[in-house]
């Protein structure tokens, strides 16, 4: 992906120093802080909405809450800071890379696809063979209480989630940290960042919560090495989006045949 030697900074952000120490920590700090700016945007976004709705006397429905949070956090917020960011730096959206799948491209996607859930098998394995007990997602547990949220995040995974999230965590996020880091190293950083701000999206206690996280720093360790391998955001934006739909779909097949226990255990997946 982009290196120092081929990003004109007009900004100053990546420009080198004498000191690959003192490049790799402000690739770290700007990391950081796009994916706390990301998350910040879109609740700022989320909650002005929500105080607007409330003052015109409008109900912010779970229904609409979700719809309000696709569109405004991970749409406006993720998609709009990733954007500004380019902006701030001079830059285009070839530096991100985003072009119509080829062959080789759709291969690397059913690849990754296949290859996140294989991770998540295994991880649950090795969850349950030790005795953790993962956090559940709070959007699952809304949508266990509200199905027709499923049947709206199903699309949206593919529309919105995907493309928002990989936009900012693997196209600006894992951009950056590649260019004073190697391949592998941003990837992983990439990854732990993206998992990491999910903490305040799940339920439980704090151990339970760090569980969950690990789990879901190897389904993104997928889609940022098939971002590497393809220089196409739109790779891991349709892996991403995928995998998500696919979760939200059985967890509504799960609601539709499966009794109250097999439901619990069903949304500790999430």
């Amino acid at each position: 992906m982009s290196s120092e030697s081929d990003v004109v900074d007009g900004a100053g952000d990546s420009v080198p120093s004498s000191d690959p120490l003192v490049d790799v920590l402000r690739a770290l700090v700007v990391a950081l802080l796009l994916a706390v700016v990301g998350i910040g945007v879109g609740g700022l976004l989320v909650g002005a909405a929500v105080l607007v709705l409330f003052l015109a006397g409008v109900s912010v429905t779970p229904l609409l809450s979700i719809v309000i949070s696709l569109a405004l956090a991970t749409g406006v917020g993720f998609g709009g800071v990733a954007l500004g960011y380019l902006r701030y730096r001079g830059l285009g959206l070839d530096y991100v890379g985003i072009d119509v799948p080829s062959l080789r491209d759709v291969a690397f996607v059913v690849a990754g696809y296949v290859a996140s859930f294989a991770l998540l098998v295994l991880a649950s394995v090795v969850i349950s063979t030790v005795g953790a007990e993962p956090a559940p997602n709070t959007t699952a547990e809304m949508g266990m209480e509200n199905p027709e949220i499923l049947l709206l995040l199903i699309p949206a995974s593919l529309l919105l989630i995907g493309p928002g999230e990989e936009l900012l965590y693997r196209g600006v996020v894992q951009n950056r940290l590649s260019e004073a880091l190697p391949a592998p190293v941003a990837i992983f950083l990439a990854s732990l960042i993206f998992a990491s701000i999910h903490f305040f999206s799940l339920s439980g206690a704090p151990q339970a919560r760090l569980v969950s996280i690990s789990v879901l720093v190897l389904p993104t360790l997928v889609f940022g090495t098939m971002y590497e391998l393809t220089d196409n955001i739109v790779v891991p934006a349709l892996i991403h989006g995928a995998y998500n739909a696919t979760l939200f779909s059985l967890l509504y097949v799960t609601l539709q045949f499966m009794d109250a226990e097999q439901l619990q255990q069903a949304v500790l997946a999430f």
